[in-house]
């Protein structure tokens, strides 16, 4: 890149070394896209980055509105891929890059968010940093969580997101604020936002397209730790979440909640899995007055209608559901 290339904070072209690329997987995302990039621009004149969009088949302009960007490497899927699906068809576009940011498309990144992760990043065993996730309100949210394991799949069931400073043996999301104002190893975040070092994105592979939506973050930070990569949250790196892509759906919803399950059955054996899974009947069976936990209560009581939910090639919107994080708020 040159150094007026630099300054003016563009993008570099697929034939040149990044210091980092940047991947966005769209869907229905024209009003989130073109802020997502203005926020980037002035990271672009610090640092070697290239910008790829990986748009899943949106029915609206989305991937005009990005190829409207002649420094932006936007690319169609082909088809809804899901979240999975999308990073994967992007990274085939990486190409020489010290690092990869993926990055929901209704995100914003704060001035020098990318360059304070990438200082993390270069410590000793890091393979994923994860920032600070701010909400329209400019409050902290809770990103952060813990392997999934039945006792904590219990107490959130039990709890929700009361009783901050239950112990963590029974919580998955991580809810003390003191835990989101240092820098320390956690087990997993919220996919919206992570920095990979390339060693740890060669290590592990590509993202399990089986869950296209949810749980697939869970996975890969999983096989990172597995592959011998550490990873860390970095306070003082901000995103902030625009509220762009918000909004609710039940189908995601239910998906959210098989995908948990399915996730567990995949690195647990049966009789953990059936222990998992009774935990989550329990959750929304004691809160089936809720239309939408009825729903889902329907839907894990019920295996063989799993196959009915949203995959790849579907035309679910890539939106958040009522409850990200798949714990009760009350």
């Amino acid at each position: 890149m040159t150094t007026q290339a630099a300054a003016s904070g563009r993008f570099i072209g697929s034939g040149e070394r990044a210091d980092v690329s940047v991947i966005v997987v769209t869907y229905r995302s024209r009003t989130d896209i073109d802020r997502l990039i203005a926020s980037l621009r002035p990271e672009a004149a610090a640092l070697r980055l290239r910008v790829i969009v990986a748009d899943n088949a949106s029915p609206d302009d989305t991937l005009a509105a990005a190829r409207a960007h002649d420094d932006v490497i936007a690319l169609p899927t082909g088809g809804n891929l899901g979240y999975a699906g999308g990073i994967n068809v992007a990274m085939r576009a990486v190409g020489d890059s010290d690092a990869i940011l993926v990055l929901n498309p209704d995100m914003v990144v704060d001035p020098g968010a990318i360059a304070v992760m990438r200082a993390r990043l270069a410590q000793d065993g890091v393979g994923i940093v994860v920032p600070t996730i701010l909400d329209g309100a400019d409050e902290r949210t809770r990103s952060l969580r813990r392997e999934p394991h039945v006792l904590r799949s219990l107490g959130d069931a039990v709890f929700g997101g009361r009783f901050h400073r239950r112990p963590a043996a029974f919580a998955e999301m991580v809810l003390s604020p003191a835990e989101y104002t240092t820098a320390h190893r956690v087990d997993w975040a919220t996919g919206a936002a992570l920095l990979i070092s390339g060693a740890a994105a060669a290590a592990v592979g590509e993202w399990d397209e089986q869950y296209f939506l949810y749980s697939e973050e869970t996975d890969y930070f999983r096989r990172a730790r597995e592959a011998g990569f550490a990873t860390w949250f970095e306070p003082a790196a901000v995103v902030r979440h625009s509220e762009g892509g918000s909004g609710v759906s039940v189908d995601l919803d239910r998906l959210l909640a098989v995908n948990r399950i399915r996730y567990y059955g995949n690195h647990h054996g049966r009789l953990g899995t059936t222990l998992f899974h009774g935990v989550a009947v329990l959750n929304h069976l004691v809160r089936s007055r809720d239309a939408g936990h009825r729903a889902i209560l329907v839907t894990i009581v019920a295996p063989r209608s799993w196959s009915a939910l949203p995959k790849a090639s579907g035309t679910v919107a890539l939106r958040r559901p009522r409850d990200p994080e798949g714990i009760p708020s009350s």
